[in-house]
């Protein structure tokens, strides 16, 4: 499509149609509500979806990684593509059919086992939607380094239908492998994520002129000890191998984080809550090699990934690139924003340590970070639907090609 078309199509949608990053921000944050509220509802016996091929956690699982991460993800891809090829991606109502895909099979997996045949099908139609909609300007630009990450989005597809698969019972293990498997897959977007924006993000945000090393070596280490951590897990059930490939990428994002650390990413709530993810990551591949040596469960682990990791990434980047996309100034977020983060943060504490320390006090301690998660999503929806749902308050043209 000529960008003047494309330019024409954008000026006809709502604001809301008007870049991914909107609309799919919109929907994970009251996502983000809507099924930590269910869970917590099956917690503490208000509510028993009718699941029998799976558990509770399971259902749980499914969606905080192909629900509310896959939409932060999809919103993320659609805006950062745009701008990395100068070709406009999908607006208007293939976007809107794109997020509606979405959410009916959010909405079919809430139901159980009576819709999940529907989840399984909007859930694929909504992978190869999403994959198309940002391959064509990759493609077209012969952007061909970009294919590295639409790589990972294609695998972490197949890892929710291996997941499909599994609860019919058509391939062994493939809940486990799904599950997992889609996890992993999202830690690998968030490093590639990070190697392109968290550097970028302290270069511009502090006030000190700065520029971080980079290592393709480092990078490229991290990956392989990752790619060796998730086959050693998911396939070859080597604990050695796991444990060993989980303390280097540790030790390895370790030493790339403190290459970038520079005291002023403490002053801008949108550089200190990125950086403390990512040492919630490298803490989380850490707890689970030493899991056993700790004697604590391989769900403090995983909940130091996911709620510490990609809990309060994606809640920062969706606060950081809803500002800077609809021309507002990042350094001068809304006075929530801190708020929000650091109510994540503490979420995150609560969830990951406070076991750890007081294990007797479990419930209360899974009840509390909860409520601070809900708490943090319910500001943001608040503080960011006026700001995603309303024109751009600038005049900044719409497309930006690449020379």
């Amino acid at each position: 499509m000529p960008l003047q078309q494309q330019s024409s199509q954008h000026k006809n949608s709502p604001p809301l149609l008007e870049l991914g990053f909107r609309i799919f921000f919109l929907g994970a944050g009251l996502f983000a509500i809507i099924s930590l509220v269910s869970w917590g509802a099956v917690i503490f016996s208000y509510f028993a979806p009718h699941l029998q091929q799976m558990s509770t956690s399971q259902w749980h699982a499914h969606e905080m990684i192909f629900g509310y991460a896959v939409a932060v993800i999809a919103g993320f891809l659609l805006t950062a593509v745009r701008n990395w090829t100068g070709i406009q991606t999908i607006v208007g109502k293939p976007l809107l059919a794109l997020f509606c895909t979405w959410a009916i099979a959010r909405l079919a997996f809430l139901l159980g086992i009576y819709a999940v045949h529907i989840a399984l099908w909007f859930d694929m139609l909504f992978a190869v939607f999403l994959v198309y909609s940002v391959s064509i300007p990759i493609f077209k630009t012969k952007q061909w380094h970009q294919l590295f990450l639409l790589t990972k989005l294609v695998l972490l597809f197949a890892a929710n239908l291996l997941f499909y698969l599994g609860l019919f019972n058509i391939i062994d293990n493939g809940v486990f492998i799904g599950l997992y498997g889609g996890l992993f897959l999202v830690i690998a977007i968030i490093f590639n994520m990070a190697r392109r924006v968290l550097a970028f993000f302290i270069e511009r945000g502090i006030d000190d002129p700065v520029k971080l090393w980079q290592n393709k070596w480092l990078d490229g280490a991290i990956y392989l000890f990752l790619i060796i951590f998730i086959s050693s897990y998911l396939f070859i059930h080597t604990e050695e191998m796991t444990n060993i490939s989980a303390v280097a990428i540790a030790v390895l994002n370790s030493i790339r984080l403190a290459a970038w650390h520079r005291a002023g990413i403490w002053r801008r709530s949108l550089l200190w809550s990125l950086y403390l993810a990512f040492w919630f990551i490298n803490l989380g591949f850490m707890l689970f090699a030493a899991s056993e040596m700790l004697m604590i469960s391989k769900s403090v682990a995983i909940h130091t990934l996911t709620v510490g990791g990609i809990g309060i990434f994606t809640l920062s980047m969706m606060c950081r690139i809803s500002l800077g996309h609809t021309g507002r100034d990042v350094s001068q977020p809304p006075k929530g924003v801190a708020y929000i983060l650091a109510l994540m943060l503490v979420a995150a504490c609560v969830r990951i340590l406070f076991p750890i320390a007081a294990p007797d006090y479990y419930s209360w301690w899974i009840s509390s970070s909860l409520l601070l998660w809900l708490l943090a999503f319910c500001i943001f929806v608040w503080v960011y639907w006026p700001i995603i749902s309303q024109p751009r308050p600038d005049t900044m043209p719409i497309i930006k090609p690449k020379n």
